[in-house]
């Protein structure tokens, strides 16, 4: 029997403090519960309505060390900023991990819009999707044919190659935007597509217009929309949830508009789930609230009633 959808986890950002020991066993134990695959945050820096800094680690770096640590999962960053790399050096990156991964790296990209750890590490906050543009052709291209030339506004590359090289094809490219212009630069080109879970109300029946989006973006550029992958990040709240914090702000009411969880028993979840697998959903990347080895645990009867 198979799932009728993938359901991946996303491990802590700034729930709370999180060692490196304690996600790397959390990784385990989501590998060991059934989960598809693991994603991490690609954040550097938060201020909360207190001025109060916070952080997760760095993702590329705990990437490659849960690309060692498993054996079965894809791993990802939901999603990579490309403002936080020279592109050639992001697509550098990301071949490396695939490869220490066997294989199993999904390279979700994006423009990035936490203005504060722009600031906060240094990186040029203005004119981010035209700066994204030039980025995801150097990528892009270095990660399809392994070679680059590209003197534009913002990057320049001469001569530039990935050698060693992943295999062909490899890694496939997630797009994490809604945004139009965003859509029309890279639905020509990219394998999948996601969406956050504040951006369709966390349900289902939310998910029809974001998708349109997309089917009209891939027919603009000639391409079938069923080409791309579509995936969500969908919030779920088990019994112990009293809402998780997110992108440094104070901890969110769990029956508030569009960040209302998922709730009920396993297998009432697994309905909801198998919900976005009938509109159209290939994966989704559970937000769990709270995000702890026991909630962890508690999702394995989910897994089990949607194999069922």
């Amino acid at each position: 029997m198979s799932c009728p959808l993938r359901v991946g986890l996303q491990l802590p950002e700034v729930e709370r403090e999180v060692r490196w020991p304690e996600v790397r066993e959390m990784a385990l134990l989501a590998e060991a519960v059934g989960f598809d695959s693991l994603w991490l945050g690609d954040h550097l820096l938060y201020r909360d309505t207190r001025d109060r800094a916070t952080g997760p680690w760095e993702a590329w770096t705990s990437l490659a060390a849960l690309a060692e640590a498993t054996s079965r999962v894809t791993i990802g960053p939901l999603v990579a900023a490309t403002a936080f790399h020279a592109p050639a050096m992001l697509a550098k990156i990301a071949s490396t991990v695939d490869e220490i991964s066997g294989g199993r790296l999904i390279l979700g990209l994006g423009a990035g819009w936490n203005e504060t750890e722009f600031r906060g590490f240094g990186f040029p906050y203005d004119r981010r999707v035209d700066r994204f543009a030039e980025a995801f052709t150097i990528i892009r291209t270095l990660l399809r044919t392994g070679d680059c030339e590209f003197d534009g506004e913002f990057y320049r590359v001469e001569r530039s190659a990935l050698r060693p090289r992943a295999a062909e094809g490899r890694p496939p490219i997630m797009i994490g935007s809604i945004g139009p212009r965003m859509l029309s630069l890279t639905m020509p080109y990219a394998d999948s597509w996601n969406a956050w879970h504040a951006w369709f109300g966390n349900r289902p029946d939310g998910l029809a217009p974001l998708r349109a989006k997309v089917d009209a973006a891939c027919l603009a550029a000639g391409r079938d929309p069923a080409e791309v992958e579509r995936t969500a990040a969908v919030l779920v709240a088990t019994p112990e949830g009293i809402g998780r914090k997110q992108g440094g702000d104070e901890p969110r009411s769990t029956a508030s508009g569009a960040d209302q969880p998922i709730t009920g028993t396993p297998q009432e979840i697994a309905v909801t789930l198998h919900g976005f697998a009938r509109a159209g959903l290939a994966e989704v990347q559970v937000v769990l609230d709270p995000i702890t080895f026991e909630s962890i645990e508690w999702m394995r009867p989910v897994l089990e009633s949607l194999d069922a």
